[in-house]
């Protein structure tokens, strides 16, 4: 397959914290830049004024403190030491890795360095898959190579087809998804730790068939488990077509024999892939860290993480655009629409993140990717809600006092909607975000089952004695 280039329009206690087949790497671009804040690493002294004891606490280079040396912050004997109350995990880190960064106020997103907008631009999916799950672009040979086996991975058992086809038709796609994602460990028991041993992913040969075949079956179960519960008949896939051609082919087919995916469309559907494929710790990646720290095998990690991406506050955000600018129907509307989301009796879904306090950079290629796609299959008159929508919350000092800006769900929805592709399909290119975290915590000396802390507010001791 050809490498496809396409240009796009494209504490006190007072606390202040001042290949998978070669080695040779050849990467189109080997300059990089050192992070602008250089090395953060230093000392605290903490001062606990609560006992006038001082505490000195170690700064890593990167910024971060070890909680555990929080502990011997103490009031006295009955005093365990301090736990750090972190709600929704705002502010702790627990792990390091070096896959993706984020600077929400600066709206940058980076894949190993590299700007989201210049893969977009310039990268192919399973290229962007590769650099994240092993470090590096790959090579012309190294990508081919891949390509050719994520292609003969594709096919997933007859038994698990059968499994889909049993599921109640009217299931959410999401949850067929994940119900066959997991299923997969049953049909690949030499990837259970628990049944092969423990250090079985020690091994290169078997870490590289896992990240195939979830890479090659991701697309096909999607599918499958979409035409399911569409009530239509189960679609084999092609090895023959380009990953994002395979998806489509397998979508539309229909038994028309004849049937080729359009290129064009395929481009943009590989463009959302690499902007979806990885998030830093969003809620989905750490469950599957969350669950690879227990030893679980892949297809289970990766299950619960899809588990996690299918909520609406999360992946099915995608989902919710659509159903809410379906029902704001036409641009009239959006100043009640806004009206009522102010008084907050309605919510607006594609406004706002977690982490970007500025606008999604992906939102902006997305939102580019619409007019191309409008352009082949016809113009979603839901296009004018979304830029009267975006354009009176921009301009709203409502909106900008809060920093909510359109995210990247609030086109994809749109451009998903226009290419017949149901919304749940976010997770298909998440898997190269989940695999490469899956990787690192496999070699990152720091894993620990992951088991965090509470703060007990329950009653402190009482005696049994029988409810009269």
């Amino acid at each position: 397959m050809e490498r496809v280039h396409a240009r796009l329009d494209v504490l006190s206690a007072h606390l202040e914290v001042s290949d998978p087949m070669a080695t040779a790497i050849e990467p189109w671009c080997t300059s990089s830049v050192a992070a602008p804040h250089g090395s953060l690493m230093g000392n605290l002294t903490i001062v606990d004024e609560r006992t006038g004891k001082k505490y000195h606490v170690s700064v890593s280079e990167d910024g971060t403190v070890r909680s555990t040396d929080l502990k011997k912050i103490t009031s006295g004997k009955d005093d365990k030491g301090l736990k750090l109350y972190d709600p929704g995990y705002l502010n702790t880190a627990p792990v390091r890795s070096s896959i993706s960064y984020i600077d929400g106020d600066e709206g940058i997103l980076r894949y190993r360095g590299y700007p989201i907008e210049e893969l977009a631009e310039n990268s192919t999916f399973l290229e962007v898959a590769y650099l994240l799950i092993y470090g590096n672009l790959p090579s012309q040979h190294q990508l081919a190579d891949l390509e050719f086996e994520v292609s003969q991975h594709s096919a997933v058992p007859q038994g698990l087809l059968d499994i889909i086809q049993s599921i109640p038709q009217d299931a959410h796609p999401s949850g067929a998804f994940v119900s066959a994602m997991s299923t997969l460990s049953l049909f690949h028991p030499d990837a259970n730790p628990s049944h092969m041993g423990q250090d079985i992913y020690k091994s290169k040969q078997v870490r590289d068939k896992q990240i195939f075949r979830v890479l090659g079956q991701a697309p096909t179960i999607a599918a499958n488990a979409f035409l399911r519960t569409s009530g239509k008949p189960p679609v084999l896939p092609s090895t023959n077509l380009s990953y994002a051609e395979n998806l489509l082919y397998m979508l539309n087919f229909m038994g028309n024999r004849s049937y080729k995916p359009n290129h064009r469309l395929a481009r943009v559907l590989d463009i959302i892939f690499i902007l979806h494929a990885e998030h830093e710790m969003n809620c989905s990646t750490a469950a599957a860290r969350h669950l690879s720290s227990s030893g679980v095998d892949v297809y289970t990690a990766i299950a619960g993480a899809v588990g996690a991406l299918y909520g609406p506050l999360h992946g099915g955000a995608v989902e919710a655009v659509s159903k809410m600018l379906s029902e704001i129907g036409t641009v009239e509307n959006i100043l009640e629409f806004i009206r009522c989301v102010k008084n907050k009796k309605r919510r607006m879904s594609g406004f706002g993140h977690r982490v970007y306090k500025n606008y999604d950079p992906r939102a902006k290629v997305v939102k580019k990717l619409a007019y191309e796609v409008f352009s082949i299959v016809g113009k979603d008159p839901l296009i004018d809600v979304a830029i009267a929508l975006e354009k009176a919350a921009v301009s709203d000092e409502y909106f900008v006092k809060r920093k909510l800006y359109p995210n990247v769900d609030f086109y994809s929805g749109l451009v998903y909607r226009a290419m017949g592709i149901p919304p749940q399909f976010i997770a298909v290119p998440r898997m190269a975000g989940y695999l490469a975290h899956w990787l690192e915590s496999l070699d990152d000396p720091d894993t620990k089952i992951m088991r965090p802390q509470q703060a007990y507010t329950g009653v402190w001791l009482r005696h049994y004695a029988p409810a009269k």
